[in-house]
């Protein structure tokens, strides 16, 4: 069987961080989201207030006795989702094996994927620079060959890091583990667990794990395996793939249409790549081509062109003649796509009134 590599990317401090990206002004502040009046609640903090002793969950008033330069900001989910959405694009790029856990977390299985040299280091190490280049925050990852050593490795060197388990690593790794890291572990199991002399995952290796079961119910198997490292949880995609595509932020912008045109070539190539590896069973519907231009105005334009199975450069040629009415316009994205036709979509007729 396949040693299965899992990736688990974590964004630092998000909500904060999203909020620090669209004002940089908050970047060297103690920051809050939430918390704000009397009753408020922190959501999430920068790493400046956790200096502070600022957490998650901790009423507004006790954060701002710890930091009385807290400044504090009201949720915007409407703006996290929207960028949440640019880093599971970023993800699914790389492979549509992606379980977002959260807005700003995720499981991806790369045990298939063969880009990077079929290295799940390289390609976590990627990941986090492409989210950093193109969504202008940093993420945490953690490598491992299953989700539960993948989620605390990804804890283990936060923020802006990573860290990777490998296979022959994990006994030495897990012996050493604090029981409070292991999954479903709260201050009460904790406390059990430290009354039966159980401080770690060596110490809990070596409890029978009929007496856990007889102590902890169906968690005591769970907390059984964990202490060997072992976690057999599949990544479980619940999100079909309606479109696939690609797209370059240049670091330096393309000056006009025709150096538009001189990249499309290397864009219709990674275009199919991404085909043959996760759609190329699915019928196209519509192509479809990104832009945005230096003063960060985007712009879209598909059309339908069913039957084709393998797009070429000729195909998106004019798309791309009839969306770019100024050639001389400076662009600083540049991206093209495909959506699929959902067979399965049930035809009905709809009626007058419905």
């Amino acid at each position: 069987m396949t040693q299965r590599k899992i990736i688990h990317i974590d964004c630092d401090c998000f909500y904060a961080a999203v909020e620090m990206l669209d004002d940089p002004s908050l970047r060297h502040l103690p920051l809050a989201v939430g918390g704000a009046g009397g009753r408020g609640v922190v959501a999430t903090c920068n790493y400046r207030a956790r200096e502070f002793g600022v957490r998650s969950a901790m009423p507004g008033s006790e954060a701002r006795r710890r930091c009385p330069d807290l400044v504090t900001v009201p949720p915007n989910m409407a703006r996290y989702r929207e960028v949440s959405q640019k880093v599971m694009a970023i993800f699914r790029d790389l492979t549509d094996q992606v379980e977002p856990l959260s807005l700003d977390e995720a499981f991806l299985d790369v045990s298939d994927v063969t880009e990077h040299h079929g290295s799940a280091t390289l390609m976590a190490e990627y990941l986090r620079k492409r989210v950093q280049a193109e969504v202008g925050i940093t993420v945490s990852a953690g490598v491992a060959s299953n989700k539960f050593l993948a989620k605390i490795a990804s804890d283990w060197h936060k923020p802006d890091g990573m860290f990777v388990i490998r296979p022959d690593q994990i006994e030495a790794f897990v012996r050493q583990l604090p029981v409070e890291k292991l999954f479903g572990v709260g201050q009460v199991t904790a406390a059990k667990l430290h009354a039966m002399n159980i401080r770690n995952c060596g110490d809990l290796a070596q409890v029978r794990p009929e007496m856990l079961v007889d102590q902890f119910g169906r968690q005591g198997m769970r907390l059984h395996l964990m202490a060997q490292g072992e976690d057999d949880r599949p990544v479980v995609v619940t999100r079909n793939a309606k479109s696939v595509s690609v797209e370059r932020t240049f670091s330096t912008d393309l000056p006009d249409k025709t150096a538009c045109e001189a990249v499309m070539a290397n864009l219709v190539d990674d275009l199919n790549k991404r085909l043959a590896r996760k759609g190329r069973q699915k019928p196209i519907h519509k192509l479809f081509i990104k832009i945005r231009y230096s003063d960060f105005s985007t712009h879209t334009l598909e059309r339908v062109r069913d039957h084709i199975r393998e797009p070429a450069l000729d195909d998106f040629a004019p798309l791309l003649n009839e969306l770019v009415t100024n050639s001389e316009r400076p662009v600083r994205l540049l991206g093209l796509g495909v959506r699929f036709r959902n067979d399965e979509a049930p035809v009905t007729q709809l009626r007058l009134f419905d």
